[in-house]
């Protein structure tokens, strides 16, 4: 379980980390210096009960925000931390906001400097309790225990650790079986270990040997997978880590250089890194004007920092105070994951500037950009159970399907419900396992779409072409998806074979009962073109020649001589050349029985066999290479065997 404190600058929260955990958090010199956190601090707090808690110290200063965002992300717990002698200030207010727009769920308030309340006035201690009551109303610190505490006297602290443990009692595990999914806030090198990498892990688990990757990816930086070398949790070494601890992780074979806060370290082909979010929004009751259709916003996911374009979906505007569908079109993309909180601040002339003004959760990690009529497409995802969300990925995913662990990273199911939802989901004809090997996996209304639109384009085929015998399976792939999965095409067309629907012969596919049909005009063509071939025996004239001798526009010619070849009555030899069939035949039989007694033939022995010139003979002898009957070793042919 993580603990975060939160609270306007100056008003005591690294001074009450440091009472409670004994850890001074501020590390870098400048902090030191001003006596302000800049930076995110860690320690760990063991509480009543045996557990042990991590801390995260963050910033209160108006333009460390974004850190505070960074920090929050993780949090579990919120230690809400208000000055006595000063009440509720701006910064105590914006970091609620950030709290409530991340999902934090439980917390406390710690009245710290409590030691000054005595020379403050009753009056004075009743109207901070009155603000904090306003302050809460209607967040999830409402009816929270206020605990007045003294770093620097030790007064409170057993109280606040005890109020502490009992608010933990109360809160959800985070998810260990989900996709593992670590947003780095800070990254150094260990000399004899390379580099370590920090954060908390919001889901998933880390284990020692497992392969990992780094989201986004860094441009000519070796792309992984990278080994875990080793792991610590509160500074000693563990073989696994689990969601909700703080965890710094050995990454063997990283630069410490590539790697960068806002980052994600991920189980190595979970999850994709993404530039597009679905998400659901909330616009903050605070904020001074309705969110309009589009606007440019800092958004603050995990520990990353990026502008985003939100658009929001199907709504003119979004009023404060209510919540809406938006899809977060980003400037460079970022790792995500389903469910996770967000926050989006204006920007100004500083990154991390600006106030906060809306947050919400990711609904979907790599869609479509959005046209209108979109909300009707993602609101499904706000109440879907497990197989309403596999059933709507593998829907969007279309004609590429998904596999199981596409699924997994997109969905964040456990690995054990997500595996029994396609079971069941398989056995109800909802969804269809296409290839068994990759376990990739499409919506059946996918897949019927596929069977229509295969009989739609058959039909126009043979309207289009009726003297074809039927249309090749690869080109019938080809106009259903270039990119469509072998395996899944299989699946369509033996679907539609089984069904009646059509028929399959060696490489082509028809429409059960179609195929070739020829007008009277087109079968008076054809016997002439036959009776042309037949008469002119091995010296047949050439495709344009019978184009002109013939009176047929060419296109007819090629589609009559198809017709042919494919009745056997005539063979195609070269481009230009197609011969009578019982003329080549016998031809093949002579020269059989030529190399069987000569055991070898010369060009001009073949030429004197055909009995017609070069023309002829040339693309003759090339054809019997090809039909594998000769073969030819230097200037001569041999009777090739077997």
């Amino acid at each position: 379980m993580i603990i975060g404190t939160a609270g306007h600058i100056d008003h005591g929260k690294t001074s009450l980390v440091k009472a409670l955990t004994g850890t001074d958090t501020d590390r870098l010199p400048e902090e030191k210096r001003r006596g302000i956190t800049l930076e995110l601090g860690f320690a760990h707090l063991p509480l009543p009960g045996g557990q042990v808690a991590g801390v995260v110290d963050v910033p209160g200063h108006e333009r460390f925000v974004k850190a505070m965002a960074a920090g929050a992300g993780g949090v579990d717990l919120a230690v809400l931390v208000v000055a006595a002698d000063e009440g509720v200030m701006p910064q105590t207010r914006e970091h609620l906001d950030i709290c409530r727009l991340l999902g934090v769920k439980a917390g406390v308030v710690a009245l710290t400097k409590a030691d000054l309340l005595e020379g403050l006035g009753e009056d004075w201690r009743a109207l901070v309790e009155a603000d904090l009551v306003a302050l809460t109303t209607g967040t999830f610190l409402e009816g929270a225990p206020v605990v007045p505490v003294s770093s620097r006297t030790g007064a409170g602290l057993p109280e606040l650790k005890a109020a502490l443990a009992r608010a933990a009692a109360t809160l959800p595990r985070r998810p260990a079986e989900g996709p593992a999914f670590l947003p780095v806030d800070r990254a150094f090198t260990i000399k004899g270990f390379g580099t370590v990498v920090t954060g908390t892990l919001l889901s998933g688990a880390l284990a020692v040997d497992d392969a990992v990757a780094l989201l986004p990816a860094v441009a000519g930086a070796r792309p992984g997978p990278f080994r875990v070398r080793g792991v610590q949790v509160h500074g000693q070494p563990v073989t696994r880590v689990e969601a909700g601890q703080r965890a710094a992780v050995n990454v063997a074979d990283v630069q410490t250089e590539d790697v960068h806060r806002g980052m994600v370290l991920t189980r190595s082909g979970e999850l994709p890194e993404t530039s597009m979010l679905d998400v659901e929004l909330t616009l903050l009751p605070a904020a001074e004007a309705p969110l309009p259709k589009r606007r440019k916003l800092l958004l603050h996911l995990g520990t990353a920092q990026v502008e985003a374009t939100v658009a929001l979906l199907d709504l003119d505007s979004l009023p404060p105070g209510e919540t809406g569908l938006a899809q977060l079109r980003l400037e460079s993309p970022v790792g995500a994951l389903v469910g996770q909180r967000f926050i989006l601040r204006g920007s100004r002339a500083l990154p991390g500037r600006g106030a906060t003004v809306a947050g919400g959760r990711v609904l979907s990690i790599t869609p479509p950009r959005r046209r209108r009529g979109a909300s009707t497409v993602v609101r499904p995802l706000l109440e879907a159970d497990a197989a309403g969300q596999v059933a709507w990925l593998l829907k969007q995913a279309g004609y590429a399907g998904l596999t199981q662990t596409e699924l997994f990273g997109r969905s964040g199911l456990s690995p054990k419900v997500l595996a029994r939802t396609l079971e069941l989901s398989g056995a109800k004809g909802q969804v269809l396992l296409v290839d068994r090997d990759r376990r990739l996996y499409v919506a059946q209304d996918v897949f019927e779409g596929l069977r229509q639109r295969s009989l739609a384009l058959l039909a126009a085929f043979h309207e289009r072409e009726p003297m074809r015998e039927g249309l090749s399976r690869e080109e019938l792939r080809q106009r259903l998806s270039a990119q469509l999965d072998g395996r899944l095409f299989q699946r369509v067309v033996q679907a539609l074979v089984d069904s009646g629907h059509v028929e399959a012969e060696k490489d082509l596919v028809r429409l059960q009962g179609r195929g070739r049909t020829l007008t009277l005009g087109d079968e008076a063509a054809r016997t002439r073109l036959a009776a042309e071939l037949s008469a002119a025996g091995l010296a047949p004239p050439t495709v344009t020649e019978l184009s002109q001798k013939l009176g047929l526009v060419p296109a007819k010619l090629q589609e009559l001589l198809k017709v042919l070849v494919s009745a056997g009555t005539g063979v195609r030899v070269s481009e230009e050349l197609c011969f009578d069939a019982r003329a080549l035949e016998e031809l093949r039989g002579r020269l059989v029985a030529y190399l069987k007694e000569h055991r070898e033939i010369s060009t001009q022995g073949f030429k004197e066999l055909v009995g017609q010139s070069r023309k002829f003979t040339i693309p003759l002898s090339e054809y019997f290479d090809r039909e594998k009957v000769t073969l030819r070793v230097g200037d001569k042919r041999v009777l090739r065997r077997g």
